[in-house]
């Protein structure tokens, strides 16, 4: 592989470079150093945190302890720990934070507005709404209300879309529309948490509160295997996806099938938050967040896909190292803590968009 030429690009005052390289088969990648250093340090950090996450409990370990068992050189104790305790949670927090991340970056370049996540736009609330269908009228097992999960997901997204759909789907149609959805589907959980007998009722609170306790493979296969295939079809649109940005006209006029790559991104895009939530639970303002810090930290222009997919990562394993943690022997979920953090982050996102004259 070879560099062919440079590309100087001006973003925000600054002139961060981007060289193309060409392999022997003839494809072409564009990679900007910048970019490539923020992913490369993100990633790292994420795998780096996820060692402190899993030598992290009861029985403690050091970095040194969990890197050796994890090369299977540990005791038997240390490798059931490591191996079937506490490596599947640090797995789906990864996974999840991917796809969140992955996720978010898709919808707010899709929707071209940075509260364009799947938080904001309601298919966090349908798949909440698709589990509670699986725990409360059902009974489901897990893996039931896994499927009811996913389906509520697609379900959601499908009608968001059409509903947003004129001649085309405009930013903050697409927003407006979500948000409606999400109120919608609010008032239908709570509904569904009414008519539900103690045990659901306390089953669908645990599971709505996004928790990576108990986590073990059972989820974490199911996951992997959607991401293995979600995450390259989104990345192979990163390039329309950046076209996209600048209007449906400008994209045409580029070559680009504005319509056919938007329904490729976003129906991934819902999988992958589907997939995500199934595992997990609904984990708040990840999605909302990676993709803006990820541009922040790069300060490139476009979606940013694969900083926005490690950002989303490390945010994951960071928050659950901090809820076990930050506040003594108690022990939060996950979920409550990107809650809390994300909640502030979005009232400094619209404040900063109002005085810029967007909102």
């Amino acid at each position: 592989m070879r560099t062919v030429r440079r590309h100087r690009r001006h973003h925000r005052g600054t002139a961060p470079r981007s060289a193309v390289l060409r392999t022997p088969g003839g494809l072409s990648v564009r990679v900007a150093p910048r970019s490539a250093v923020v992913l490369l340090l993100l990633t790292s950090n994420a795998l780096a945190v996820g060692v402190l996450l899993v030598g992290t409990g009861d029985y403690p370990l050091g970095p040194a302890e969990v890197l050796r068992t994890l090369a299977g050189h540990g005791s038997a104790a240390e490798e059931f720990i490591v191996r079937d305790l506490r490596l599947p949670r640090l797995l789906v927090a990864l996974l999840v934070g991917v796809a969140l991340g992955l996720a978010g970056a898709v919808f707010q370049a899709v929707s071209r507005n940075p509260l364009g996540s799947p938080d904001i736009i309601g298919f966090t609330e349908g798949t909440a709404a698709g589990a509670l269908v699986a725990i409360v009228l059902l009974q489901g097992s897990s893996a039931v209300v896994a499927v009811g999960a996913v389906g509520g997901g697609v379900l959601t997204g499908l009608a968001v879309y059409l509903l947003a759909w004129r001649r085309g789907i405009h930013g903050y149609r697409l927003v407006l529309v979500g948000i409606g959805a999400a109120a919608l589907l609010g008032g239908v959980r709570h509904y569904l948490l009414t008519q539900a007998d103690l045990v659901d009722a306390a089953r669908a609170v645990i599971w709505m509160t996004g928790s990576l306790e108990g986590r073990d493979w059972s989820q974490v296969w199911p996951l992997l295997a959607a991401c293995a295939v979600l995450v390259p079809v989104v990345l192979s649109q990163g390039r329309p996806l950046r076209m996209l940005e600048m209007g449906d006209d400008a994209a045409r006029s580029l070559g680009v099938a504005a319509e056919r790559t938007r329904v490729v991104v976003m129906g991934g895009a819902v999988l992958l938050t589907a997939a995500a939530t199934a595992a997990a639970g609904p984990i708040a303002f990840v999605a909302l967040t990676a993709p803006q810090l990820a541009r922040r930290l790069t300060r490139a222009d476009g979606p940013q896909l694969l900083p926005a997919a490690a950002m989303g990562a490390l945010l994951m394993v960071a928050a659950d190292l901090a809820a076990q943690h930050a506040f003594g022997e108690r022990r939060l979920p996950v979920g409550v803590l990107t809650g809390v953090l994300g909640g502030g982050y979005l009232l400094w996102l619209l404040w900063t968009e109002r005085r810029a004259g967007r909102v």
